[in-house]
């Protein structure tokens, strides 16, 4: 499983393209744009295909930028050569995310009329919730001097759809993925066949030996009828006596499991208890499912 960039946005802006110079924020978003001999008749923030102004996203969002109609780039044999960044730091001006050209692979340049440029960002690991972030993209010319930019600062929050409770530790995030999709969960909605993880990040405060750590992990789902249709009371049991590597449970942990059964009675309720064998800290988690 490869770390994840990312978050979720959605808003659409219109303004005009009427001169070389352009400026505009979006007071419900908090998004400014500037174009400097570019200029974009729409700019569209999308959240899983719908469009949608806020500027606060849950944790493991995916957001795609849309550039419509961009006028102003020089043209070579029909073809335009544009250049995109995506710049996005913390609160405390480091740097989590970043893509110097989201079109460093079109040498050749693109034949698009008109011209809509993308770029896509997920809002998950190095991003954590409960925190806020600042994006900026820049657009630009690479057979002249235009330029366009979009910025706006944002908030992550942790997937309101998992309540978490936790016993005298820490932990970073709590959150399902799907490896077939390879993205985060936000929805709660899984397919048959999936095989879905529950994972723990950045647990901490749990007891370390020799650099070893001893937990537990218990999962149950039931449907609506409260038939249990999954049940393993430790996950974890073939670690009794080794324990798990300190710098390796620190990171990531999780649970994974999935459905083959034709039927079931939506919706499904988990719940998961990661503890400390050496200590009373421990995480529990509840959730809803959905089985398409």
């Amino acid at each position: 499983m490869k770390n994840l960039f990312f978050v979720l946005l959605s808003f659409m802006i219109f303004y005009s393209c009427d001169f070389k110079k352009s400026a505009h924020k979006d007071l419900i978003t908090d998004l400014s744009t500037a174009g400097d001999g570019l200029s974009c008749e729409e700019v569209m923030i999308l959240s899983d295909d719908n469009v949608d102004q806020r500027n606060t996203f849950t944790f493991g969002e995916v957001i795609t930028f849309k550039f419509k109609n961009i006028e102003g780039f020089n043209e070579e044999n029909g073809n335009v050569f544009p250049g995109m960044s995506i710049l996005i730091k913390d609160s405390q001006n480091n740097v989590v995310l970043q893509n110097d050209d989201v079109y460093a692979n079109y040498s050749e340049g693109i034949n698009l009329s008109p011209i809509v440029l993308t770029a896509e960002a997920t809002l998950a690991r190095p991003i954590h919730s409960g925190k806020q972030y600042n994006l900026l993209i820049n657009i630009w010319d690479k057979k002249g001097d235009g330029k366009f930019s979009a910025e706006m600062s944002f908030d992550v929050k942790p997937n309101d759809k998992i309540s978490v409770t936790k016993n005298n530790c820490n932990y970073d995030e709590v959150y399902l993925f799907s490896e077939k999709s390879n993205k985060v969960i936000t929805d709660n909605s899984i397919q048959f066949g999936e095989n879905v993880f529950l994972i723990f990040e950045g647990v901490k405060e749990f007891v370390e030996e020799t650099e070893k750590i001893y937990p537990g992990l218990s999962l149950i789902i039931k449907d609506s009828k409260d038939e249990v249709i999954l049940s393993n009371e430790d996950l974890f049991s073939e670690y009794e006596q080794s324990g798990i590597e300190a710098s390796i449970f620190k990171d990531r942990v999780s649970a994974n499991f999935w459905f083959n059964v034709s039927e079931v009675n939506n919706p499904l309720s988990l719940a998961a208890k990661l503890w400390d064998k050496k200590s009373d800290k421990f995480i529990s988690v509840k959730t809803s499912l959905n089985l398409k």
